[in-house]
């Protein structure tokens, strides 16, 4: 279960990531894993893991909070990303897992649902590594029960138990046909239907094709054959240079797909990687000058704010609108106590202000005695001055 709150120590909004315990069965392996994994990653691109607290019932994690996930964010937008945020959120996508993969972790859930946005900032982070694996070499055996079945690799969808970085590759590629068309790639029903969807526009693979595929556990002589379709007329948005780092991503022999590092050197990426190729690890893209995300409104509000407005509210189910209620509420609380305490600092500041001009205006006097007598109006009116200036300071 998933809540959003403020967090004490550093007074933002935070998501937590509940997970109820078994007193049997102890605490999930996934959550450990997640736990574990997250200590050690420190990325711009890879969510922050802030803190832990456990009790009997209850494990939760505490988390950044960031706007949405990429699949609501394409859905807010119609499905229609331009071009160019395609380009810096694929970018950013790449960074993570990159980084991943150099501290040999592969996450194998990679999905839009699992890729947080700050709509703001347009930051990009990997998120939900509940599934993620430490790897070394040689290769060991995996389960093949990985990644949601649209994004998953045929290879993985064939019984392969053996597998590296290639996984999330492919997965990336689904995720950045995806965002060009507005739709998944390959949406299947089934294992089954998956591959036959894949088969359909890639082509049904051969050992001239793919060295070694019909090797493979769930590998069968009989897939319908079907010749490989233009990618180019699949994404008919995407341009040719985006075209060509799509079909390095979807290749079918896991060891020919590229790798992340060597997709963030792509020509697609040219004009990005030369402003931030050499970035620190914890530095977001757009801390360079010349990295802007094109603002994106929700098509439902570009249409009919509205009316949009009211059907949107009155969609929301009573527990997710009571949350929100909630957050706003402690939003507004957290808004009013910064106020309360910004005015007792004024308060303070202007007393503080007031004794210092009445401190100079008595030593003034003290240092001119034979003119007390004399200007006694001129004192009156120099005492008023200091009130003078607090009032335009209190202002």
């Amino acid at each position: 279960m998933l809540l959003l709150l403020y967090y004490r120590p550093s007074s933002t909004l935070v998501a937590l990531k509940q997970i109820n315990l078994n007193r049997d069965e102890g605490t999930p392996c996934t959550a450990l894993r997640e736990i574990s994994l997250l200590k050690e990653l420190r990325h711009a691109n890879i969510v922050a893991l802030l803190d832990v607290a456990h009790t009997r019932e209850r494990l939760t994690l505490i988390f950044e909070h960031l706007d949405c996930d990429l699949k609501q964010h394409m859905d807010a937008c119609g499905k229609n990303l331009a071009p160019a945020n395609v380009q810096l959120i694929l970018y950013q996508v790449l960074r993570g897992i990159a980084y991943c993969h150099s501290k040999s972790i592969l996450h194998r859930d990679l999905k839009p649902q699992n890729l947080l946005l700050n709509r703001a900032t347009g930051d990009v982070k990997l998120a939900d590594f509940g599934l993620a694996r430490a790897f070394g070499i040689p290769v060991k055996a995996f389960s093949h029960e990985v990644v949601t079945l649209w994004y998953r690799p045929p290879d993985v969808l064939m019984g392969s138990q053996v597998y590296s970085t290639s996984i999330d590759m492919w997965s990336i590629g689904c995720i950045f046909g995806e965002m060009t068309t507005g739709r998944p790639l390959f949406a299947g029903k089934n294992v089954d239907e998956q591959l036959a969807r894949i088969f359909k526009q890639r082509g049904t693979p051969t050992e001239l094709t793919w060295p070694g595929v019909s090797q493979l556990p769930n590998f069968r002589g009989d897939f319908p054959v079907t010749p490989a379709v233009q990618l180019a007329s699949i994404v008919p948005k995407m341009d040719s240079l985006g075209v060509t780092l799509l079909n390095r991503l979807l290749q079918y022999n896991p060891a020919m797909r590229v790798s992340a590092a060597e997709a963030l050197q792509h020509v697609y990426f040219a004009s990005i990687h030369a402003i931030v190729g050499n970035l620190p690890n914890e530095q977001s893209i757009f801390d360079r000058t010349g990295i802007t995300m094109i603002l994106e409104p929700p098509v439902e509000a570009a249409q009919a704010p509205a009316a949009s407005t009211a059907a949107a509210a009155a969609a929301v189910p009573a527990p997710i609108a009571q949350q929100q209620q909630d957050i706003s509420q402690q939003q507004q609380a957290f808004q009013d106590q910064q106020q309360r305490e910004l005015q007792l600092t004024r308060m303070q500041q202007m007393s503080q202000f007031q004794q210092f001009q009445q401190l100079q205006a008595h030593q003034h006097l003290l240092a001119q005695p034979n003119h007390v007598v004399n200007n006694n109006n001129n004192n009156s009116s120099s005492q008023a001055h200091p009130s003078h200036l607090d009032s335009q300071f209190t202002q």
